[in-house]
């Protein structure tokens, strides 16, 4: 009979248990929003160290910290909601983290919220977001005909490439509400959400929309894409894509509401 291999078993002590999650809200402005996922993962590991976080790690031979990232925005967009959730040895002031990781971080990737995570998964609570697209140089009524284009049908297809492929899946059925404003009004009605280094330029015209999270994910560039295909809009260049929040979808409003609360 073969003698049966021998399980390798890491050297040393098991890893301290996690004793506390936390859930971070974070931005990503300005320049930050070219900020890939890795490179955020890269940056936000080496801010927990400097910050003194006390870090749950993994078992094996590769331990690693334990952190859980929720629905990044694409590289390139802008967000005010971001969300990773992290687990630490001891218990910790999330007040206290809040300050030591923002300090940690480069000015555009700001901590805005720390607290103790609620039973249940976060990702779970992500069920949509609200989106803000500038068009500069973009006529007001132009983008209002295109809209009003897309939501009169009942799908609208569209063609991605993915790492398995092209993929055709419907962009209409994900978009729950689409309003065009002015810049003026626009300003008005995100003063609250935006940080105060964002100035809406006064040549621009505004989509803010909410998008059901769904699989595949309907991103703006895809609805874009819509709007380009079926109601042939041409913006003389790409808009600021900025994601003001997401979460939880209240049905009766169709509007996203927070996670963390």
């Amino acid at each position: 009979m073969a003698r049966q291999a021998r399980q390798r078993v890491p050297e040393g002590p098991a890893p301290d248990p996690a004793v506390q999650k936390l859930r971070i809200r974070y931005t990503k402005r300005g320049r930050l929003r070219f900020t890939s996922s890795r490179d955020f993962q890269r940056a936000l590991e080496r801010a927990l160290r400097r910050a003194d976080v006390p870090m749950a790690f993994s078992a094996g031979f590769h331990p690693h910290p334990k952190i859980s990232y929720a629905n990044a925005a694409s590289t390139g967009t802008a967000s005010e909601a971001e969300y990773v959730e992290i687990s630490v040895t001891q218990r910790v002031d999330p007040e206290s983290v809040r300050l030591a990781l923002d300090e940690a971080l480069p000015p555009g990737i700001d901590i805005v919220t720390v607290v103790e995570a609620a039973p249940g998964a976060l990702a779970d609570r992500l069920e949509a977001s609200d989106w803000l697209l500038e068009f500069g140089g973009l006529d007001v009524q132009a983008l209002q005909a295109a809209v009003d284009t897309l939501l009169a049908r009942d799908t609208a297809e569209v063609t991605r490439m993915t790492k398995s492929g092209a993929r055709t899946f419907d962009v209409r059925g994900a978009v729950l509400t689409a309003v065009v404003q002015s810049a003026d009004e626009a300003r008005a009605d995100t003063a609250a959400q935006l940080g105060p280094s964002h100035v809406i330029a006064a040549d621009c015209a505004i989509l803010r929309m909410v998008v059901r999270h769904t699989t595949p994910a309907v991103r703006p560039d895809d609805i874009l894409t819509a709007l380009r295909e079926i109601a042939d809009l041409q913006p003389p260049r790409p808009p600021l894509v900025t994601r003001l929040a997401q979460g939880p979808l209240d049905t009766a409003t169709a509007r996203v509401t927070d996670p963390l609360s």
